[in-house]
């Protein structure tokens, strides 16, 4: 009985919350829309929501709006795979050889701290114009934070799980998936939450450099010819986009975890 009193009550504060969340967003696009309206906020600059979402219904029934919202969330879900995959599998290289850890660790704190736009040109050069190279950008953006987080995670393992496991005379690789892998396994997951964001911005910024096609290169363009309406709606589909991706991997990490448990 207590129970279930409690479980509606998480349910009710959930759907509280979700109702304040709606208000917030309901009263700023309002107040948004009313300063422009009595043109307190300059709307060359700003837009407004009327305007943002007309130019939304307009290029949605023209069928061009889609084309660029493919292009950019299929780089950013390469990108996001990539960087996960081998972020992961250089994290469990450094594990595996201390040799390679000890080489390696310089060259991880330079190009954790480097700014990876300052990469772009070489990209562009090495790969080409195209895809390739955004796609590239988001995966050095992503693969490094991913090493450095999982290869963290593993080396916090408890030694002692490691030192009972060699007692019985386990080999590294029987402790890596049975005992540093498994321990490490809700970092990797969560890390997937980090990787989207950090997927996005390194596609947004490689269609600002190289693209003919995407939400990126619609931000650059609708600057380019003073239309920040477009720029507006280029950000706030970017946004719908990232959070439905970050959602689907929430979703995805409870029921992963769910089944590790």
């Amino acid at each position: 009985m207590e129970h279930g009193a409690y479980l509606a009550k998480l349910r009710l504060n959930h759907i509280y919350v979700r109702i304040t969340q709606l208000i917030i967003v309901i009263i700023f696009l309002g107040m948004w829309e009313l300063t422009v309206n009595l043109q307190w906020v300059d709307e060359f600059l700003f837009s407004k929501p009327s305007k943002i979402w007309g130019l939304f219904v307009q290029m949605l029934v023209a069928g061009e709006l889609q084309h660029h919202i493919y292009i950019t969330v299929l780089e950013t879900f390469v990108g996001f795979i990539l960087g996960t995959v081998f972020g992961t599998a250089l994290a469990t290289l450094i594990w595996v050889s201390p040799f390679i850890s000890k080489v390696l660790d310089p060259y991880l704190v330079i190009l954790n701290g480097m700014p990876k736009v300052a990469l772009g040109p070489i990209f562009i050069v090495a790969f080409g114009a195209g895809y390739v190279s955004i796609i590239v950008m988001a995966l050095a953006i992503s693969i490094i934070i991913t090493t450095i987080v999982v290869y963290t995670s593993f080396k916090e393992v408890d030694p002692n799980y490691l030192k009972l496991a060699q007692t019985f005379g386990a080999k590294k690789y029987q402790i890596f998936f049975k005992i540093i892998l498994p321990a490490s396994f809700p970092t990797i997951i969560s890390t997937l939450k980090v990787n989207v964001g950090l997927s996005w911005v390194g596609v947004i910024v490689g269609e600002f450099l190289v693209s003919k096609a995407g939400l990126g290169y619609l931000i650059i363009y609708g600057f380019q010819v003073f239309n920040l309406t477009l720029v507006m709606m280029s950000l706030f589909v970017i946004s719908i986009a990232a959070t439905v991706m970050y959602q689907a991997v929430s979703l995805l990490e409870k029921k992963i975890l769910s089944i590790h448990e």
